[in-house]
């Protein structure tokens, strides 16, 4: 084996790695999104990020053998599950905070509308 072949096979199994890395950082992050830890998954989220941007890098300059290729098939389609289920909860969050929102505005209109009836006064922000 020439230093050539084992240079490619040590940035062939650095790649790989860096996937398998990723693999781990978005099982994580379907943890956290299935227990509702938001901001653990934002936090986590950016060193996925960061992690996506090191392997945009290594993707460049390394050129897998067929093994490898097959390999990071392997490993991005288990990422892929992970990123739908992600998404999944992230959507269905979204859809929370939406009628969390669309409620907070309805209880404000009213107080609103019915306030002046009674009285009282409304204000956006208390007095000094």
């Amino acid at each position: 084996m020439s230093a050539f072949d084992t240079a490619s096979d040590d940035s062939q199994q650095v790649l790989l790695d860096t996937y398998t890395e990723l693999l781990t950082r978005a099982a994580q992050m379907q943890v956290l999104a299935s227990s509702e830890q938001w901001a653990e998954l934002i936090e986590e989220r950016t060193h996925y990020v960061m992690l996506v941007d090191k392997l945009r890098e290594l993707d460049e300059r390394i050129t897998l053998d067929d093994t490898g290729k097959a390999r990071k098939a392997e490993l991005l389609e288990r990422i892929l599950e992970h990123d739908v289920e992600i998404r999944r909860r992230l959507v269905t969050r979204r859809d929370e905070l939406g009628k969390l929102i669309g409620v907070s505005q309805k209880q404000r209109d009213l107080h609103r509308a019915y306030a002046p009836q009674q009285g009282g006064s409304y204000q956006d922000e208390p007095s000094p």
